[in-house]
């Protein structure tokens, strides 16, 4: 497999400016309880999986693939119906009305590795420890509970061949200390979409 492409980061600017997308800029509509806008979210979501281009490593492949696969149902369901799916809230109560749950189930691991990713980053941007023991951390809390026996070593694998905590950031963009300031706002906006969507979907209108 060919490794992808990483997406240059212009002189004094960041990886971050390079996203499609920013989890930054997803409408939350508070008035509607929260209520996500889709478009926004999926096109955020995509541009996140880059990062794992970033991480330099073919082992890395598998995650992205898998959430690029999930972005691609709730996608579906939402071309399907768009004027019910204008948010991610009504797009899984309308779906799951339909006896469907395929973009629902989606959104499920979506998040789940969402969250992973968040709170592998959070924590390494706090500390000093690499990225390697930040995602094996986040791993242990967030999708290994759900992984089955063979899905485990794919995701250890990659999670060994993450680069030195130095390089990563040195990818990131040359101004460090620019690096991490947008990284902390994109990531307290990504736990606050992901701590709204585990609550809605742990919720009885989310089960199918």
């Amino acid at each position: 497999m060919a490794a992808t492409a990483v997406v240059q980061v212009p002189a004094g600017g960041t990886f971050l400016e390079t996203f499609k997308k920013s989890f930054v800029d997803v409408p939350i509509d508070a008035d509607k309880g929260n209520a996500i806008s889709t478009s926004e979210f999926l096109e955020a979501a995509e541009s996140l999986t880059t990062m794992f281009d970033v991480l330099g490593s073919v082992a890395f492949s598998p995650v992205k693939k898998d959430m690029l696969g999930n972005v691609e149902k709730i996608r579906k369901r939402q071309l399907a119906a768009p004027v019910e799916s204008q948010d991610l809230q009504d797009l899984v109560r309308n779906e799951l009305k339909s006896k469907s749950h395929n973009a629902t189930e989606g959104l499920l691991w979506l998040v789940r590795g969402l969250e992973f990713t968040c709170i592998a980053l959070s924590k390494n941007v706090s500390s000093a420890e690499e990225l390697a023991d930040s995602f094996r951390g986040s791993y242990s809390v967030t999708l290994k509970p759900h992984h089955s026996f063979l899905v485990k070593p794919i995701f250890s694998a990659a999670m060994s061949a993450c680069p030195y905590r130095k390089d990563f950031y040195a990818k990131l963009g040359d101004d460090e200390q620019k690096v991490q300031e947008e990284l902390r706002q994109y990531l307290v906006a990504l736990e606050k979409i992901v701590n709204i969507l585990k609550a809605f979907l742990d919720s009885k209108e989310a089960k199918w």
